[in-house]
């Protein structure tokens, strides 16, 4: 019912996963038919990953299984990628686990096990890909005297405010997000501290390995002062509305997210070191090889998408390694 009103959280939670909601429906084209992320942008990414998961094979000892755990699988297109990118010996000790609410897409690798929750006590790399901007947060508003307030909102994307955020709350936007008592009202923050918990009991379900969240992201010293929260609908940026008609998202505090031992990255710096970059290849190769110039120039162009500011470039890498015990 539209005269309902809800908190932010709340509200996209029924919106995004609830019955019939944008990333569960039956039948719906998955993410990839509403953005385009990295994933879907280049194959050089999903060899990207296949790269860092052999680095973290070769850091645990090469063990007898090793665990591939794609959180926020989509259709499970980076985990098709990412199998097809390895090696045949690699890939036969690989168990991969797409990870999603969604019901498991038809036609996938038979290799792929599907799950709404990640897998307890493996070891490998758990990659979460645009996951943690889709966990539901509250939003906050400071009213006229400058108190921040819940954001309420109706299923036709109505707003209002509702109570002070106090509590647990409270306590992260000031230590995370603070909003200046004095600067009046319309200062806005998105909540973070269903993601920390997320991102937490993620990489509590490594035994040893490496747990990476990649998202579009700030840090404390820049947080947007009217906030981020916005909808998609077909590739394009539209109102976020919570009646299930388009994807709800913000950007992520990664800071905040980050336990001890974690390392933020922009994406661009992350994807150099994986031996992504936009390098063109020499023009000799155009002579003695025109096939193999025109794929280096292609991948070249991919890899500058990748990497671009202002683009996917910007992306934030959050590294977490889990030390065996």
């Amino acid at each position: 019912m539209t005269d309902d009103w809800q908190r932010w959280r709340e509200a996209a939670e029924q919106a995004l996963y609830g019955p019939d909601g944008f990333y569960v429906r039956p039948g719906g084209p998955g993410p990839s038919g509403h953005f385009r992320t990295s994933v879907h942008a280049s194959a050089l990414y999903a060899g990207a990953v296949a790269r860092l998961l052999a680095d973290v094979d070769e850091s645990l000892g090469r063990p007898a299984e090793l665990a591939l755990v794609d959180v926020g699988a989509g259709r499970g297109e980076l985990l098709s990628a990412v199998l097809a990118a390895l090696p045949v010996e690699a890939a036969a000790r690989v168990r991969a686990y797409g990870v999603e609410r969604a019901p498991r897409p038809p036609g996938l690798d038979h290799r792929v096990e599907w799950a709404a929750e990640p897998p307890s006590g493996v070891t490998g790399l758990l990659f979460a890909n645009e996951w943690l901007d889709n966990v539901p947060v509250d939003v906050a508003e400071t009213d006229a005297a400058g108190v921040a307030r819940y954001v309420l909102v109706r299923r036709d994307g109505e707003e209002r405010l509702g109570d002070p955020v106090t509590g647990l709350d409270a306590d992260w936007l000031a230590r995370w997000w603070p909003l200046p008592p004095d600067a009046g009202p319309g200062l806005r923050a998105e909540i973070g501290r269903p993601r920390d918990a997320a991102w937490a009991a993620a990489v509590a379900t490594l035994d040893a390995g490496l747990a990476v969240a990649v998202d579009y992201a700030h840090e404390r010293a820049a947080r947007p002062p009217f906030g981020t929260l916005t909808g998609f609908r077909a590739g394009r940026e539209v109102r976020p509305v919570p009646d299930g008609s388009c994807d709800i998202t913000s950007h992520v505090a990664l800071d905040a997210c980050a336990l001890p031992g974690a390392e933020l990255r922009s994406q661009r710096e992350a994807l150099h070191r994986l031996g992504v970059t936009a390098a063109r290849p020499p023009l000799a190769l155009a002579s003695t090889d025109p096939a193999a110039y025109v794929r280096a120039l292609s991948g070249a162009g991919e890899a500058a998408e990748l990497t671009a500011r202002g683009g996917l470039g910007d992306f934030t890498w959050l590294s977490q390694p889990v030390p065996l015990a």
